[in-house]
């Protein structure tokens, strides 16, 4: 199998059950966050045989945006290319992590914490203490592996031990 170059603007579709799928598309890279690949999931589902325009995919409501690796995601097979559509806006969104996630094995999980910190990408982190008011609508920023990628595209929570 010949490998693909990933760029900015690709689009890909990843199968969320054995008629479904979903788009994602390809839209920066965070330094700020191990220089990860960020992408942008759309909010629709469709049926596996349909073939939308790629203009009216991107066109539609965002879902979630989350750091991954998508060329990792491609070599599992988790997703397909389908198209590129050039990207030239900018992702205004703020991202959150906490150092309450991971624990050591004698250690009871934190549930909630109060030592967040949030950015922007490409951006300084600021620690904002406790997830409150407009920091509630901020998405995970961790980056997240392919198969964490597939069930927050089936709308599950990941990584599911993850602080509220």
């Amino acid at each position: 199998m010949k490998r693909r170059r990933t760029k900015i603007g690709d689009i890909y579709s990843a199968k969320i059950d054995e008629k479904t799928k979903r788009y994602f598309q390809y839209v920066a890279n965070d330094l700020t966050q191990l220089n990860s690949d960020v992408i942008r999931v759309f909010i629709n589902k469709y049926p596996i045989a349909d073939k939308p325009d790629l203009e009216s995919i991107i066109n539609t409501d965002i879902d979630i945006y989350a750091h991954c690796s998508v060329k990792l995601g491609l070599k599992l097979g988790h997703w397909e290319y389908v198209g590129n559509v050039p990207f030239r806006g900018s992702v205004d969104v703020l991202f959150r992590d906490t150092n309450d996630y991971g624990r050591a094995p004698d250690e009871e999980p934190i549930l909630i914490s109060d030592r967040w910190y949030v950015w922007m990408i490409n951006e300084e982190f600021t620690n904002i203490g406790k997830l409150e008011g407009e920091y509630l609508n901020s998405f995970v920023g961790l980056v997240i592996n392919p198969n964490g990628i597939l069930e927050l595209l089936r709308g599950n929570k990941y990584p599911p031990k993850y602080p509220d």
